[in-house]
């Protein structure tokens, strides 16, 4: 998608012209990057999963082949695709296809459905969907096919993974472009990509933090690429790292900090899956020297990671502060820990390995570049605040986007005058021996972080209030031990309560993704009020923490 587009946010030509001045953007495309990696070190292993092993040569030819297929099928530079896939090395085969043949990924996950993908196709006019075949529990290919019919501009459903040869429901991305000579596919992605400017938008991600219909984050070429070159840097890797990712790598994270980071400088990703303990033998026989810890993996964090003591160098700790307990235990395997902050919209920050441990273990460090600014404001206003004043975290900088996708309106709320990004967590800067780190304070956005996913309380509470027999509802995070965060309904019914899987079999047939369900209900006569009669949420998180506190001791 071309960046002259209207609807996609520009950065400042100031601040443009700064990030090319310091040569933190360059001139390739991601595409390109990769083809230079793989001209580098074509033999070395590019990705690893359990499906297999892909070196760089493999990776680069069979998505040459594979985005060649896409082309044959009428698939053309600037046209959305959405991913909705898991951790297999077909989605890496996918991912740099699509972009090989100029086309721009939408990120979204395996988990959402129809609410969710409906908007992102509608907002995008996305042309074909990517899915995983055979998921367990549910059928990705079926219900693409089903969203297909519903929206014109859905051309094509695609499928990667363990599906019947004979199969016709889907194309199998895996075989696309089989019968083109690599020499050809090759000439075709070169022209394609001789068209496209590296600061074209070449990824659209999903934004976890806003309330409402999802916004899109465009991710430009030169921009992405740098983020990911800077988290490599920035964690001394180099070819010899093998790099570990457990979470979802169509995601934000998994592309910056795991993907394109590892290809940026000739390393190797291992992808596991959400269960560590099940991931623990492959990242173990890999002998992998980094992984990254979402909080979703905190508890069995301690249980695993010494399994893989002896190659393990490094350890990122992301997704909410972690506990003494945890931090001393990751430190006793003599490897260097510290912790990650980060957005799709752009801004990362981490601790430096000779940081203090005062500054490892109680903030998220410092930013990636020397080109990221941050302003601590008051979260009503645009007055700056203090070192050591709690406010609003802002930013802007030579990978923060400077606006969302085709939300004009949204951008003039979201961004300050002078371009910084309001992100709606609380934060202040914290002076340690000489160094400004960045500490999380907490959010100003009514948002649950469900073990690293964002729920959006606002868009919950209307689909229950959709039910004839809800008055009233308000979502709130409740804490939990091993996710950090799960959803909690505080309801008011019309009439009598409505059972847990009455309220399950509403949210499945409005189409919301199943781990933004509520897991737990609470019904009122009616929901506490401020004194200007606005629902109190923070009385709501003081009673569930009370009930939960309650319900420990008496077991």
């Amino acid at each position: 998608m071309k960046s002259a587009d209207a609807r996609v946010p520009q950065y400042r030509p100031e601040d443009a012209a700064r990030y090319r001045a310091a040569g933190f953007w360059g001139t390739r495309t991601i595409a390109d990057e990769l083809r230079r990696a793989a001209q580098a070190t074509p033999d070395a292993s590019a990705v690893v999963s359990v499906e297999g092993t892909l070196t760089y040569r493999q990776l680069d030819e069979r998505a040459d082949r594979i985005a060649a297929g896409l082309h044959g099928l009428g698939l053309r530079p600037g046209e959305p695709v959405l991913f909705q896939v898991n951790n297999r090395y077909e989605a890496i085969l996918g991912w740099y296809a699509v972009l090989k043949a100029g086309l721009v990924p939408v990120c979204t996950l395996a988990q959402h459905r129809k609410y969710e993908i409906e908007q992102i196709s509608k907002l995008t006019g996305a042309v074909a969907h990517l899915v995983e075949a055979k998921t367990p529990k549910f059928d990705l290919v079926e219900f693409a096919l089903d969203h297909a019919r519903e929206h014109l501009t859905l051309r094509h459903v695609l499928a990667i993974g363990d599906h019947d040869e004979n199969d016709a429901r889907a194309r199998r991305i895996e075989t696309l472009g089989a019968d083109i000579a690599p020499a050809v596919a090759r000439t075709l992605v070169d022209d394609i990509q001789a068209q496209i400017h590296a600061e074209d938008v070449a990824v659209f991600q999903l934004s976890g933090g806003t309330t409402g219909v999802p916004k899109l984050i465009p991710r430009f070429h030169a921009e992405y690429w740098y983020n990911a070159k800077a988290w490599a840097a920035a964690l001394g890797w180099d070819a010899s790292a093998r790099v570990a990712h457990l979470i979802p790598i169509i995601h934000n994270a998994g592309i910056v900090c795991a993907l394109h980071a590892a290809h940026s400088v000739g390393a190797t990703v291992v992808l596991g899956t959400a269960d560590m303990a099940a991931s623990a033998p492959l990242l173990a026989r890999e002998r992998v020297t980094d992984i990254l810890v979402g909080h979703g993996h905190y508890v069995a964090a301690p249980e695993v990671l010494p399994s893989l003591k002896g190659s393990l160098k490094r350890v990122i700790l992301s997704g909410a502060k972690p506990s003494d307990a945890l931090f001393d235990s990751v430190e006793a395997l003599g490897v260097k820990v510290g912790q990650l902050f980060g957005m799709g919209e752009g801004l990362l920050t981490m601790s430096r390995w000779d940081a203090p441990e005062l500054a490892r273990r109680t903030t998220v460090g410092t930013p990636l570049s020397s080109l990221d600014e941050m302003k601590i404001l008051d979260p009503n206003g645009l007055t700056e605040l203090p070192d050591g004043t709690v406010g609003e975290l802002t930013c802007k900088g030579p990978y923060t986007t400077p606006g969302y996708f085709d939300a004009q309106e949204h951008n003039k709320r979201a961004f300050t005058p002078d371009g910084f990004y309001r992100t709606g967590d609380l934060a202040k800067i914290v002076d340690i021996e000489g160094t400004r780190h960045l500490s999380i304070e907490g959010r100003i956005k009514d948002l649950i972080n469900r073990g690293g996913e964002k729920i959006n309380a606002e868009e919950v509470e209307l689909l229950l209030g959709r039910h004839p027999d809800i008055l009233e509802a308000a979502v709130i995070a409740m804490p939990d031990e091993r996710l950090g965060e799960r959803a909690c309904a505080y309801l008011v019914s019309r009439h009598e309560p409505l059972s847990m899987e009455q309220v399950r079999q509403h949210l499945e047939t409005q189409g919301l993704a199943k781990f933004k369900w509520p897991e737990r209900l609470e019904w009122r006569k009616g929901l506490p009020r401020s004194n200007v009669n606005k629902v109190d949420k923070k009385a709501m998180r003081e009673d569930i923490k009370r009930l939960l506190e309650t319900e420990a001791a008496s077991r």
